[in-house]
């Protein structure tokens, strides 16, 4: 038997992820146990979380695969620093803060309260977008596709092109930093009062909303390139300063300022977090995300030059624009995409040990991913025991029963927290930490953001769909099981799904099919046999905080906000009325 760690540590999206003979057996972001978003720090919890799913210990680790690598471009590197001594202190800081990961025994021993002579691991670094796409390749079935990985920053890169084929991933073309989509797209949402780590997609929302005012200003900021595109520096504060980035002494992600006063000069007054959201803001929303729509597609098309397959591999930050990516099997020669759904930076736990597993030992074990679904799970008498501490009362139901009442709440316009099965892997929800809703209920989004989520009102909400009848719904019929494809929403079902329809008439759904998800799928099913709509809408379990994990969060979200019925495990729990 071999055991493979991959973990995502000093960066965005601290994770681990456990691979047993090829086949990963779990895999969870250090946020959802620790409850700090975006969590950088060591993943201590999800490593011990992992091995505990396993019934593992830390001896029976083979390899531990990091997705970093620091030795990875180091002509780049130089390059950089000989152009730009003044940065070489800074730079060298840098490296001297990841240095610890040269010596990943101590580092797991101390953070894992484990003894060092346990730890027999075998260390491999893998280049950051290596172990991106690494995590999206070999997560599909196919023997060979294009590849490309698209994000901030990663070991001294922004894009790769690969050819992928069999067990090799062969890199064809790198963009370096600080030529950047991640960053630009991180520096206008800055401008407009999005500072977080995390905000894209918040304004990859508002967009849809705005005009093409700022046309100028947006083609101004980017210029084609032999290797695909260059950013203007003068639209951004200098690269290398502080890379933009920091890790607090919490481990929370800290963005500083990337945007320089060139915005501010043509633009105006940057907008304050949570100040009024003006046109102003809306047209640069629509600005950026047009902008950046084009030179995505360009990329998409220079690969397919470069490795002419019709299959796609995608991973990195910007593989989550779903708005782009809905468009890309429209406007590109790829007929067919594979994304894993933590393709962000946390997936790189599960990326590097996919690498390492296929790439470099070679186990030639190939793992398709047919669902989400590897985090931790409760049994019932778990659920049962937080029910009776937190003094909610409940029934307990059969399968069918259970079904069948909460859908008979869903379509009386009531907000349900669904709390069922293994913890999904990435940062969406698909139908295990879920609430749900009627996706065609009047108001139910003025409802939903009432009561429970407090979020924007121009973000939209999600459809999980019966993965048969998409082609029904939606203009497009690719699946999208994890809901990072945005497809136009067909015009006679627009009023219908009013809740989940946004603006421009799309939705980013879930495509739920049998087999990924059985008892989900026939929740769905059953409330198409009462209302005739094979929809429901979809958001994540939390209220301004990382997706409930454990029963007892799941609970006490329930408990604080106005959610009307909580279903957890097999427990139907329902809020007295009110009189």
């Amino acid at each position: 038997m071999s055991v493979i760690l991959g973990i995502n540590t000093f960066h965005a999206g601290s994770s681990a992820a456990l691979i047993i003979n090829g086949v990963p057996v779990a895999a969870i972001a250090e946020e959802r146990l620790n409850r700090v978003k975006y969590f950088a720090g060591f993943p201590a919890l999800a490593t011990r979380k992992c091995l505990e799913i396993a019934g593992l210990r830390f001896s029976d680790i083979d390899a531990v695969a990091v997705g970093r690598d620091s030795s990875a471009n180091l002509h780049k590197k130089l390059e950089f620093a000989l152009k730009n001594p003044a940065k070489l202190l800074n730079l060298a800081k840098i490296r001297a803060k990841r240095s610890s990961m040269d010596d990943l025994r101590t580092l797991i021993a101390s953070h894992c309260d484990v003894e060092k002579s346990e730890l027999r691991f075998k260390q491999y670094n893998v280049e950051h977008h290596l172990a991106h796409t690494a995590s999206a390749y070999f997560a599909s079935s196919w023997e060979s596709s294009a590849g490309i990985t698209i994000d901030g920053s990663g070991d001294f890169v922004s894009c790769l092109f690969s050819r992928c084929e069999g067990d090799t991933i062969e890199p064809v073309r790198r963009i370096f930093v600080p030529h950047s989509l991640g960053t630009m797209y991180t520096a206008v949402c800055q401008f407009i009062g999005y500072p977080s780590y995390g905000d894209e997609g918040k304004v990859m929302g508002l967009a849809p909303l705005g005009r093409n005012t700022y046309a100028d200003f947006f083609e101004g900021m980017l210029r084609r390139s032999d290797n695909g595109f260059e950013l203007d520096p003068s639209y951004f504060l200098p690269f290398g300063s502080n890379q933009g980035m920091e890790i607090t002494e919490e481990g929370e992600m800290k963005v500083h300022r990337l945007y320089s006063d060139r915005f501010i000069n043509e633009l105006g007054t940057p907008r304050e977090k949570y100040g009024e959201i003006t046109q102003r803001d809306m047209d640069v929303a629509y600005g950026l995300q047009h902008i950046f729509e084009k030179y995505y597609l360009n990329l998409l098309n220079s690969l397919h030059d470069l490795v002419p397959e019709t299959r796609l591999s995608m991973a990195g930050g910007c593989a989550l624009n779903s708005v782009a990516n809905g468009k890309a099997l429209l406007e590109t020669p790829f007929t067919e995409h594979c994304i894993q759904p933590a393709a962000g930076d946390d997936g790189l736990a599960l990326g590097a040990a996919l690498y390492v597993s296929n790439s470099i030992l070679k186990e030639g074990r190939r793992w398709e991913m047919q669902n989400a679904y590897l985090g931790n799970e409760y049994s019932d008498a778990e659920i049962r025991s937080e029910l009776i501490r937190y003094g909610v009362e409940y029934r307990m139901l059969e399968r069918e029963p259970l079904l069948d009442a909460t859908t008979e709440e869903i379509k009386k316009g009531n907000v349900i927290g669904w709390f069922q099965g293994r913890m999904e892997w990435g940062p969406r929800a698909l139908g295990n930490r879920s609430i749900l809703a009627h996706p065609g209920y009047p108001n139910m989004k003025d409802i939903l953001n009432a009561r429970i989520k407090h979020r924007e009102a121009f973000r939209p909400f999600a459809p999980s769909v019966l993965a048969e009848r998409q082609s029904e719904l939606f203009e497009q019929d690719y699946p999208s099981p994890f809901m990072l494809h945005v497809y136009k929403i067909r015009p006679e079902w627009r009023e219908r799904l009013s809740a989940v329809n946004h603006v421009d008439d799309t939705g980013r759904l879930q495509t739920v099919a049998r087999h990924e998800n059985p008892l989900y799928y026939d929740l769905i099913l059953n409330f198409e046999q009462k209302t005739g709509i094979p929809v429901i809408l979809n958001t994540s379990f939390n209220e301004n905080e990382p997706i409930v994990c454990q029963p007892s969060e799941a609970i006490e979200c329930f408990l604080r906000t106005k959610m009307d019925v909580l279903v957890i495990g097999s427990y139907f729990c329902k809020k007295p009325q009110v009189q």
